[in-house]
């Protein structure tokens, strides 16, 4: 079978799975308002949940890549479906911002995530790793996923 065949059997169950979260985002968020106008204010861990972290070695990795050119580059993260677990992540170095995207800044340093992969990666920390095989951008913890591979490219979602 190939990864085409795979691909268009796959992007049905992905994108209703991400509407059924919308939907779930939605009826929440208009039942509970008034609770998240008050966790909103009271400024507890609720923020940080929502948010895309990036780790120290991340901040310094992209730091040293902005150094290089004139333009500031931003660290886009994607997830597709694909890879040995199910979904998997994709880092790019972008020059822009999408009208639907998501930014997140620490010390300067920016990701941009898009609507439809911030609903994989909210609560998530980007690290960046160097091991002796490659060194990469990689998730190290995202509270979305209940599995993935040992390379940390790949993951499955919670049901």
């Amino acid at each position: 079978m190939s990864s085409r065949s795979l691909v268009k059997r796959f992007v049905p169950y992905v994108s209703a799975r991400i509407r059924e979260n919308h939907r779930m985002l939605n009826y929440c968020s208009s039942a509970s308002s008034s609770a998240l106008k008050e966790a909103s204010s009271s400024r507890s861990e609720s923020p940080s949940l929502e948010a895309v972290h990036l780790s120290d070695n991340c901040i310094r990795r992209m730091k040293e890549l902005q150094s290089s050119e004139a333009e500031k580059k931003l660290l886009r993260l994607g997830v597709e479906t694909g890879g040995c677990s199910g979904f998997q992540y994709v880092f790019e170095l972008d020059h822009t911002t999408n009208p639907d995207d998501r930014v997140f800044e620490k010390n300067g340093v920016k990701l941009v995530v898009d609507n439809v992969s911030y609903d994989f990666v909210k609560g998530a920390t980007v690290d960046y790793v160097e091991e002796l095989i490659r060194s990469a951008f990689v998730v190290a913890e995202n509270p979305a996923a209940v599995g993935g591979c040992s390379c940390k490219s790949s993951f499955m979602v919670k049901q």
